[in-house]
């Protein structure tokens, strides 16, 4: 499993843990309304009831009991009426509205919609009824869940942010570390070596590989310079891509097997000054010249084609390979994001950053048909 893949994997389980806590406490929450519910409707009840023996009791009987049950609602709203309609009591409303009959009127409506009356039979077959509301409470409580699930979410979503922005500057941090020292390593033997092709083209007669070995040797210094710039800003300047391809293609293609073949559609004489590091865009074009031989296992058409386009210049690199998903297209310049089994996951997602990050342009898989090939797209600003 790669790196990638741990990560998406990490990324859906965090979440469903925090879709799992938030449904869990949606369901306790949701019971404990249930239950307070329950419980409002007995005390709309009793106080229904006290009303009546209150409304019945003798001037001599002790009604201390009723006047305690009917103080102690003082968070249901609620209102009693006769069978008529008509208002009898109020009970926890807002004592300047309430003095209007069109709010209480409007309050019963909202109540009759919300809770079925309490029906408290009197004498002679006369009945009222008790309607009542959720208490403030209660409103509350069923909207904390969603705000803890909010909240929740939230504190997640940071927290993850937070996470990922430190692993990746640490790992940023370890990666300028480990490529600068690299560029140091290599100084000594690089130099080694050129004083050796040196010293062979001094003799006579000069070996004929020699002008190989230097033209490897420079590319060793190239790749050198690379690994030195990462970490700052690379200086831009304006180069020809004509040119610059020439140069790339010609030196991969000596070194690539021959049933690759290479095409270059565009002429070789255009001359299209784009503003760029040259050791750090070859390096994008190796990745995806690489990246396309290893599609097509050694074998098919690499075709490179420079296209202007006003104050654009698109680059295409078309392979005969394998392909790629159209899910894939986006997934595959994630770091860590690899199909070989050794891979490291961070060629597509250096040209992305060298592309877009250091020079402005884009790039994106144009096209990728499963079995046909993959076209790769750099579109740069020119100079």
């Amino acid at each position: 499993m790669n790196d990638y893949r741990k990560k998406q994997i990490t990324k859906a389980l965090l979440m469903l843990a925090a879709i799992g806590f938030g449904i869990g406490s949606l369901v306790y929450t949701n019971s404990l309304v249930q239950e307070l519910s329950v419980e409002e409707r007995k005390k709309v009840a009793l106080w229904a009831e006290a009303l009546r023996q209150l409304e019945q009791a003798d001037m001599d009987a002790d009604l201390s009991f009723i006047a305690q049950i009917l103080q102690d609602n003082k968070t249901v709203p609620a209102i009693l009426v006769d069978q008529d309609g008509n208002i009898l009591y109020t009970a926890n409303l807002d004592t300047a509205k309430a003095a209007r009959p069109e709010y209480l009127a409007e309050r019963l409506e909202e109540m009759a919609q919300t809770y079925e009356p309490i029906a408290i039979p009197l004498w002679e077959d006369k009945v009222n009824y008790a309607y009542y509301d959720d208490s403030t409470l209660l409103e509350r409580l069923q909207y904390y869940p969603w705000a803890q699930l909010l909240v929740i979410t939230v504190f997640v979503g940071v927290s993850y942010l937070a996470f990922s922005a430190s692993r990746q500057s640490e790992q940023n941090r370890v990666w300028v570390g480990m490529s600068k020292e690299t560029a140091h390593q290599l100084g000594t033997p690089i130099s080694s070596l050129m004083a050796w092709v040196e010293y062979a083209k001094a003799a006579e007669p000069v070996p004929p590989m020699i002008a190989e070995v230097e033209e490897d040797v420079k590319r060793l210094e190239t790749i050198t310079e690379r690994f030195s710039k990462i970490g700052s800003s690379p200086v831009l300047k304006p180069h020809d891509l004509t040119r610059v391809m020439l140069d790339s293609l010609s030196y991969l293609e000596r070194r690539v097997s021959r049933r690759v073949k290479f095409e270059r559609v565009f002429s070789h004489t255009q001359v299209v000054s784009v503003p760029m590091n040259v050791a750090l865009f070859e390096w994008v074009v190796e990745n995806l010249a690489k990246n396309a031989i290893d599609a097509m296992e050694g074998s098919g058409t690499l075709t490179v084609v420079i296209i202007d386009d006003q104050g654009w210049v698109h680059l295409d690199l078309s392979d005969t390979g394998k392909g790629i998903a159209k899910s894939q297209h986006k997934t595959i310049f994630k770091p860590g994001y690899t199909t070989k089994a050794r891979g490291w996951g961070l060629g597509l997602s250096l040209a992305k950053r060298i592309v877009e990050g250091y020079h402005g342009g884009k790039i994106f898989v144009k096209r990728s048909e499963p079995g046909v090939g993959t076209t790769f797209r750099i579109s740069l600003r020119k100079a």
